[in-house]
C-alpha cells in the first residue's frame, strides 16, 4: 500500500526524448491510474525499441482498448488515428505493441495479471463509486483525487517490468496510410472516401446511408 503525504505532485520527467507526464494529464484533461498505465506502458514500448517520438509514421503502436491510456500513448509516441498509424483493435485488454518500420522491431507490452490499483490503496473501492454518483462530499472528493494523484506518482517512479510484461514479437508491419479520391454519396449528398463506397440499386452510398440487407447471417 503506498503511504499519503501533501507531497504527491511532482513530476517523473527524467527519461531523455519522453514528453514528461505533465503534457499526457493536460492533454488528457486529469490525472488517473488508466493514463498512468498508458503512459509508463508507452516509455516502455519506446525504450525497448531506442526510438524517439514519431514524425510521419516511423512508428506504429497497435492499442488493444479505447481507455485513458490510449491518450498516454499518442503524446508519448506521436502514433494518432489521424497520421493512420495508430491501429485499434477492440480486445478489451491493457495491451500495447509498438513498431518501428526501419528496423522491424516490434514490442508488445501487457500489463501483467497480478497488477492491481486497488491493492495500492484499497479505500479507492470505497471512495471511487461515491465519487462517480456525485454522492461524495467535497472532503471526500478532495482525498479522492490526491489518492489518485499520489498512485499515479507512485506508479510513474516503478521499474517498467514489475507492471508490464515486455517481449519483442514477431508482426505484419500495417501499410502506411492512404490517401483516397473522394466521391458524393447519392442520398445525403455528402463527400466521402471511395474505400467506404457502397453500391445501392446501382447508386454510390455512403455507410451511413446504405440500408445493408441480411437474413440474419
Amino acid at each position: 500500500m503506498i503511504k499519503m503525504s501533501g507531497e504527491c505532485s511532482r513530476e517523473n520527467t527524467g527519461v531523455n526524448q519522453i514528453a514528461p507526464f505533465s503534457e499526457v494529464s493536460k492533454f488528457h484533461g486529469h490525472v488517473c491510474p488508466g493514463l498512468t498505465i498508458g503512459y509508463m506502458a508507452a516509455r516502455a514500448g519506446m525504450e525497448e525499441l531506442s526510438v524517439d517520438r514519431d514524425i510521419d509514421e516511423e512508428l506504429v503502436t497497435i492499442v488493444e482498448n479505447d481507455g485513458c491510456g490510449v491518450d498516454a500513448v499518442q503524446v508519448v509516441t506521436g502514433c494518432t488515428i489521424g497520421k493512420g498509424n495508430l491501429i485499434y483493435r477492440d480486445y478489451g485488454k491493457q495491451a500495447f505493441t509498438f513498431i518501428c518500420r526501419d528496423s522491424g522491431k516490434a514490442v508488445r507490452v501487457v500489463l501483467k495479471s497480478d497488477f492491481n490499483i486497488e491493492d495500492l490503496d484499497p479505500e479507492l473501492s470505497e471512495l471511487r463509486p461515491r465519487v462517480i454518483s456525485g454522492a461524495a462530499t467535497d472532503s471526500e472528493t478532495l482525498d479522492f483525487r490526491t489518492r489518485i494523484n499520489c498512485i499515479s506518482e507512485y506508479i510513474r517512479e516503478m521499474p517498467a517490468e514489475e507492471m508490464f510484461d515486455i517481449k519483442h514479437v514477431n508482426v505484419e508491419i500495417p501499410r502506411k496510410a492512404r490517401i483516397f479520391n473522394s466521391v458524393k454519396c447519392s442520398k445525403c449528398g455528402e463527400m466521402f472516401a471511395e474505400s467506404r463506397a457502397r453500391m445501392e440499386n446501382g447508386e454510390i452510398v455512403c455507410i451511413s446511408c446504405y440500408e445493408e440487407y441480411t437474413r440474419g447471417w
